[in-house]
């Protein structure tokens, strides 16, 4: 879950930018500690574990020092971190599905096999199912995993993922309800099994 900041953390949060910009590496450290797991749940959503995921979140943190000057404190670190992940995710997925085209002639989704059609008589841990649910995520287009991720995974609020990713507030509800929709059509009565059905498991 996303982590709410108290107003003496935010002011601590922007002595660090400033600290950062005048050239203090230790200050730039304690950003990069405070955010990187923020950082890599959004990527991973997004792109799953592996290599892609590791570059990506790496590359977020050398944008954030090389473009710490434009910060204007006008929305919340956190927020603008988000912003650049998910964009640097949507840059990936984008490079991925011109090669997988290019040279195998495949919508990136067609790489990814179909997990097994369920019935609610079949039993799975909570893992596995967790699991089962994320790789569904992960087959969605980019645009609709992008807002599951910030609305489940996360717990951004409409208002929230509206405002990191600079789109419409009608269109986030829209996006949702396309990607809901797409994944009970694919794990069918697996969303409705236990536990794994609450908001922060569908990512």
């Amino acid at each position: 879950m996303r982590v709410e900041w108290d107003a003496s953390r935010e002011e601590q949060e922007l002595d660090w930018v400033q600290a950062a910009l005048d050239g203090d590496s230790e200050s730039f450290r304690l950003l990069v500690e405070a955010y990187e797991s923020r950082v890599a749940a959004v990527v991973t959503g997004m792109l799953g574990e592996g290599p892609d995921a590791d570059d990506v979140g790496q590359e977020v943190f050398i944008r954030l020092h090389h473009s710490l000057a434009q910060f204007r404190g006008e929305s919340r670190l956190g927020t603008w971190l988000t912003r650049i992940a998910i964009n640097l995710c949507l840059d990936r997925l984008r490079a991925r599905q011109r090669w997988h085209k290019r040279f195998l002639g495949l919508e990136e989704d067609e790489m990814r096999p179909r997990e097994p059609r369920m019935d609610g008589e079949t039993l799975l841990d909570e893992r596995e199912r967790g699991r089962i649910v994320r790789r569904a995520v992960r087959r969605l287009r980019p645009s609709w995993r992008a807002v599951v991720v910030l609305r489940h995974l996360r717990g951004y609020s409409t208002e929230e993922t509206a405002q990191t990713l600079g789109i419409p507030f009608g269109t986030v509800l829209s996006r949702l309800s396309r990607a809901l929709k797409a994944l009970r059509e694919d794990l069918g009565p697996l969303l409705e099994m236990g536990p794994t059905a609450s908001k922060e498991n569908v990512a």
